[in-house]
């Protein structure tokens, strides 16, 4: 049984149990199965760069190299940021309870890609009460949000939903920048379009 997740609201500790909602169960799914000229069912493969080998399902890996070529192990990389800077790991949110104080408001949390949707359930019902009712009153509860532990942590949203349950969404802030209606053409451009008034066409000869 997978280990609970744990919050800690004032004095109370709650724990719950996820129940991760999947597209399928919402929307159905479907499969397609490809079968040869003998009804034999087809197996996906790979075309390798020399336009010969055929490589099968699990016959390719990851692997690291340094600059001159050189393999590395991968408990010998040491992972930075975009500035060089080192990244800390961070620790799994199951590792112990989350304290549960930031919020966040209708419009922060629009901001976010959700990938990912859980509907908690509580082990006991001991402080479960006083935690609806505050979610009742329209509060999101925000915290940073790692599984298995790594090097980033999501931003994860703890809020009610219309039914009344106990819904943890999990996604990214976006990145969408919005530029502008419409670009405006420079001069530049304009004139090396210009067309001398004697070169139009004049439609009384048609």
């Amino acid at each position: 049984m997978a280990k609970p997740l744990q919050f800690q609201l004032g004095e109370l500790t709650l724990s719950f149990d996820l129940d991760k909602i999947h597209r399928t169960r919402l929307y159905g799914s479907k499969e397609l199965e490809v079968l040869d000229d003998q009804q034999t069912p087809c197996e996906l493969a790979t075309l390798a760069d020399d336009g010969r080998t055929i490589v099968s399902r699990g016959g390719t890996g990851m692997g690291w190299i340094d600059a001159d070529g050189f393999w590395q192990e991968k408990q010998d990389l040491i992972p930075v940021d975009v500035t060089g800077e080192q990244l800390r790991p961070v620790a799994s949110s199951f590792a112990k309870p989350i304290t549960l104080f930031e919020t966040a408001t209708v419009d922060q949390y629009l901001l976010h890609n959700i990938r990912l949707v859980y509907a908690l359930r509580p082990t006991n019902e001991s402080g479960f009460d006083d935690l609806k009712s505050e979610l009742e009153r329209g509060t999101i509860f925000t915290f940073p949000y790692s599984y298995r532990g790594g090097l980033e942590a999501d931003t994860a949203f703890l809020l009610l939903s219309a039914e009344g349950e106990l819904i943890l969404a999990v996604g990214t802030l976006t990145t969408v920048g919005f530029i502008g209606i419409q670009s405006p053409i420079s001069d530049d451009i304009h004139s090396e379009f210009d067309i001398e008034e004697d070169e139009l066409m004049s439609f009384d000869m048609i």
